[in-house]
């Protein structure tokens, strides 16, 4: 059964941490593309950020460059997303996205986590 599940999430104040992670099962990672979305309440889902399937290429959301990092460990067949100097606007669901590079159609998605930035 393949499966993401997201863990991490809560509630943090303004310039806190929290890491995000991703544990796949029934595939592996090293096949796919791995993002991070995001949902707030009343807006759509946007990309923060991305990794290849070798690890070696990441993009980011402009709104969370230099304080995001994803990361992936193959040998756990989970994807991190550490997330520093939390502001208030990160407040969102966040969902963990799998996409397989050479069979796009082949794509799956975690039931999500939240993260609320509040003092």
């Amino acid at each position: 059964q393949v499966q993401l599940v997201e863990s991490g999430g809560g509630l943090v104040q303004p310039g806190g941490s929290l890491r995000l992670a991703c544990a796949a099962s029934g595939f592996t990672i090293s096949g796919y593309a791995m993002r991070w979305y995001r949902q707030a309440l009343g807006k759509e889902r946007e990309l923060v950020a991305g990794i290849g399937s070798t690890g070696s290429v990441t993009n980011y959301a402009d709104s969370v460059k230099g304080r995001f990092t994803i990361s992936k460990n193959n040998a756990k067949n989970t994807v991190y997303l550490q997330m520093n100097s939390l502001k208030p606007e990160d407040t969102a669901v966040y969902y963990c996205n799998a996409r397989h590079i050479i069979h796009p159609r082949q794509e799956y998605w975690g039931q999500g986590t939240q993260v609320t930035v509040s003092s």
